[in-house]
């Protein structure tokens, strides 16, 4: 059984070696050259944009530096289709309360009808008391 094993390893090895010697491998394909090195394209140096440096003892402008941003990365505001405009007319969008992001963490504001198991749930007091026990099912 020994003899058998080894009389079938040694042709396996010789054909992996032999496929590795090659060079080609056993496809016979052309191989990239490692070594040939393409050279880098010159640095360029950008344009001026004909920006000017602050004189010294002149005041800033007064725009502001996030709508400057803004203002450059989009262009300003762009108009609304009629179809986000409808959107925004029927969620009365004009009549939302300023301080509503403010507000909508609290409790005793109603966001949206949260039904009686949520309102259970969120009504639950905090902590891992008596009252405050859960458990999840193994």
């Amino acid at each position: 059984m020994r003899f058998v094993k080894v009389a079938l390893a040694v042709p396996a090895a010789t054909l992996l070696v032999a496929g590795c010697a090659s060079g080609g491998g056993l496809s016979g394909r052309n191989t990239p050259d490692e070594f040939a090195v393409a050279r880098n394209a010159p640095l360029v140096v950008p344009p001026d944009f004909a920006l000017t440096p602050p004189r010294a003892g002149e005041a800033t402008p007064a725009t502001d530096v996030r709508t400057q941003a803004i203002q450059a990365l989009f262009g300003g505001p762009a108009p609304r289709s009629v179809a986000e405009q409808q959107v925004l007319r029927e969620a009365e969008a004009g009549n939302a309360a300023p301080g509503a992001r403010s507000v909508v963490g609290d409790p005793n504001t109603n966001v949206v009808d949260k039904g009686a198991t949520t309102a259970t749930i969120l009504a639950v007091p905090e902590g891992d008391g008596r009252e405050a026990r859960t458990s999840t099912p193994q």
